[in-house]
């Protein structure tokens, strides 16, 4: 029998809940939210679907199943959380951006995944390896960090022009730094493009459910996962 995956997306401002791509429910997030409110709200939000297993992608640093560091735009309270036992099936959690990436992977090389939105995802992805980065603490000019200016304060503070510039130059910088063959550009500020520069993918919100499904895949004739988490 085929494994029905339910794939989750938690996000600063909601959480996403998708069986398909068409298939989706969300109920809102925010910065106080706790593991027990979440749980309370999922169990609410699923009534009536039936799965199997879970991918998660969670919007922080994420080793061996279990989240490293809390989130900044969530509550307190996650850190090792152990989503498995919460929810009463077997679940695959991965940082936001990676599970983003994983699904924007379309052939071989090397990719490097940056999400714009309010702060900067990232990730990499090569053969059939995942890892996941942490590139939006990276020091910028004037002792802030690099989200601040590729994500919305950035923004804000810059205007569309000035930080469109900013984006497309740090870009081809990580993406020496990375030496990746391309770059996709994710998050909900990449639509303030209207053209890429060559070599810079434009990525979709909905690659995060093709990610969630993906990481549960096995090799061909094998029992192994396909993707290695790095």
């Amino acid at each position: 029998m085929k494994r029905r995956i339910l794939v989750v997306d938690i996000g600063g401002s909601f959480v996403k809940l998708l069986m398909s791509e068409r298939v989706e429910r969300e109920f809102a997030s925010g910065a106080r939210m706790t593991p027990k409110q979440f749980v309370a709200k999922f169990k609410e939000t699923v009534k009536g679907w039936n799965f199997d297993v879970a991918s998660i992608g969670f919007p922080a640093p994420v080793g061996n199943g279990r989240i490293l560091r809390n989130p900044k735009h969530l509550g307190k309270g996650w850190i090792h959380f152990n989503f498995a036992h919460a929810l009463g099936i077997p679940v695959r959690i991965v940082n936001d951006a990676a599970m983003q990436a994983l699904g924007s992977f379309r052939s071989g090389g090397r990719m490097l995944f940056l999400g714009l939105g309010t702060g900067l995802g990232s990730a990499l992805v090569w053969d059939r390896n995942l890892m996941s980065l942490e590139l939006g603490d990276l020091p910028y000019p004037n002792g802030k960090i690099i989200e601040n200016y590729l994500g919305v304060p950035g923004l804000a503070k810059l205007g569309k022009r000035k930080w469109q510039r900013e984006v497309v130059y740090a870009v081809g910088q990580l993406k020496r730094a990375f030496i990746a063959d391309y770059v996709v550009l994710g998050g909900g500020l990449v639509h303030r493009f209207d053209r890429l520069p060559k070599g810079i993918v434009r990525g979709q919100n909905e690659n995060a459910f093709l990610g969630g499904i993906r990481l549960w895949e096995r090799k061909r004739n094998s029992r192994e996962l396909k993707w290695q988490l790095v």
